[in-house]
């Protein structure tokens, strides 16, 4: 059923649901694959693009966090590096192992020897061993090019990278695959509730509206997995236990891997702050981040990169490598993400606040907020146990279920290198040979991905705009130069047709993604914004 279809059989007599889900991020779809993975007739919508928000925007680390364990928080390290191996056995290809290296420069903290303490352990909560102690010579075989003036020595440990907004498009595959519907670009207007106060539906509103019209749906349960609008969306109802979300900004800047190329992560604690910031690959591009910020703009505009994190960032840089010479000339694109960070309102400072997510209930309304992308599974779970309440038993599926629906062993075609197999397998799952038939499988130059892909996600992934698919349903504005400008003809060649676009609505969106990239991915511009 496409989408079309989808919002006409809705606006027709009210459909009930077990579960509506509200919001499209990791954590909304996380929900939604649970839900209907254990039989609940599921309905998930969110008021933009899947991942629009956050969970396109993150650091892109799958991780159990070490500062977190550092800090004393043991049972969220070891629920995340036990999420992070799972995912690892469950979606390769989407989920893959990553070194990281910590330099020990004289001087600074942590030293190699309490760092090592600390892998142990950290190890030893995954239980795995991955961690190692290198020396300066030896440090450079993995790193060329690091500072070595004052190196001690070196700690590699591994966890995992992905890419946050396929990890979600998968998510919701797998949830449509059990039958739940899931929609972008659909705003939930208003929750109705019944003489009692207890949710008995929600009202929805479609981009489309003016085809459409207003849609109410039946259900007893709404989960509002809204991220850094949680609040907002909770505060509608009178409660005395309300979510307070501090919005923070991490952003990010993406280096071309000729320029700097590292083939693990390298971190090392910001001299201005004591945060560690991060290099390493993804993506065939460098990646530096991250910032942590109060983020005081408005959260339905794009968030962006400031001037001052751009310094903060390229310092980072220049203390790691000097020989690079990495310069804002350098930078191909950037992005910025809001972490919606459930706050006890006591003041701390942003890298201080603690990171676990928190559950509200009232009367039929979940609230969810805060928490990792790791550990996704694991929220989406409670809060499904909080709505099922004396049912959870019988209607939520085992603990033990996998969330991924393995990719079947097909043989790989010769045109296609070993490495985008393996990627394609986690990207699409059971649905990889799908997205190679009857299409172009030659690959985007410049890029790791197949022009099958562009095809496969314009018939199939709800492309309702140009940035849908240049910033989220692929990557191609962050790691090609200038947004990819210079590709867009050969891609409204290619999929103009595909999305059923006049020339009138292409020129439209054209314009459209280009002003988002120029605001939102791309180095402030001006002498005000060098300035700020």
């Amino acid at each position: 059923m496409d989408r079309q279809q989808t919002l006409e059989n809705l606006k027709g007599e009210a459909q009930a649901f077990d579960v509506v889900v509200i919001g499209g991020g990791i954590t909304g779809a996380g929900v939604a694959r649970e839900a209907a993975g254990s039989g609940l007739k599921t309905l998930l919508v969110e008021q933009k693009d899947f991942a629009w928000g956050t969970s396109s925007r993150s650091s892109k680390m799958v991780h159990g966090g070490l500062r977190y364990l550092a800090s004393g928080h043991i049972g969220l390290t070891r629920d995340a590096v036990r999420e992070r191996e799972r995912m690892m056995q469950e979606a390769p290809g989407l989920v893959d192992p990553l070194p990281f290296l910590m330099p020990h420069y004289k001087g600074n903290f942590p030293g190699p020897g309490l760092f090592q303490v600390l892998l142990a352990m950290y190890d030893r909560l995954a239980g795995t061993r991955s961690h190692q102690k290198y020396t300066p010579a030896e440090t450079l075989n993995w790193v060329p090019g690091l500072n070595i003036n004052n190196l001690r020595a070196s700690s590699r440990f591994t966890d995992a990278v992905t890419d946050d907004a396929r990890l979600v498009q998968r998510l919701i595959a797998e949830a449509t695959r059990d039958g739940a519907l899931c929609l972008n670009y659909v705003t939930a207007t208003a929750i109705n509730r019944d003489s009692d106060g207890k949710v008995s539906g929600l009202r929805l509103n479609p981009e489309e509206a003016s085809a459409q019209g207003e849609i109410t749906v039946l259900t007893r349960c709404v989960i509002n997995a809204t991220g850094a609008w949680a609040d907002r969306l909770q505060k509608q109802s009178a409660t005395d236990n309300p979510l307070t979300i501090r919005p923070l900004r991490g952003s990010h800047l993406v280096i071309p891997w000729q320029k700097l190329p590292v083939t693990c992560a390298v971190s090392l604690m910001h001299p201005d702050d004591r945060r560690p910031v991060f290099a390493f690959p993804w993506a065939g591009a460098t990646v530096l981040g991250t910032t942590d910020l109060e983020h005081a703009e408005d959260l339905n505009q794009e968030p962006a990169i400031t001037a001052g994190e751009v310094d903060y960032l390229l310092q980072i840089a220049t203390r790691l490598f000097p020989g690079a010479n990495i310069e804002r000339a350098d930078v191909l694109s950037t992005w910025a993400g809001v972490r919606p960070v459930v706050t006890d309102g006591e003041g701390k400072a942003p890298s201080r606040e603690n990171r676990e997510h928190a559950i509200r209930q009232d009367k039929g309304l979940i609230s969810i907020a805060g928490g990792k992308l790791t550990t996704f599974r694991q929220m989406a779970r409670q809060a499904l146990a909080m709505a099922l309440g004396d049912q959870q038993e019988e209607r939520l599926r085992s603990d033990a279920q996998p969330v991924f629906t393995t990719t079947p062993k097909d043989h790989k075609p010769d045109d296609i290198p070993a490495l985008t197999w393996h990627r394609l397998g986690g990207y699409y799952g059971p649905a990889r040979q799908a997205v190679l038939n009857n299409r172009d499988v030659t690959e985007i130059p410049g890029t790791g991905l197949l022009w099958a892909e562009l095809e496969w996600a314009c018939e199939k992934e709800q492309v309702l705009h140009l940035d849908d698919l240049m910033l989220r349903r692929t990557r191609l504005g962050l790691i090609l130069p200038d947004g990819a400008a210079s590709l867009l003809p050969e891609i409204r060649n290619r999929c103009q047709s595909l999305l059923g676009w006049d020339d009138a609505r292409w020129q439209q969106e054209q314009e459209r993604y280009l002003t988002t990239y120029r605001k939102a991915y791309q180095l402030p511009m001006g002498e005000d914004a060098r300035n700020a």
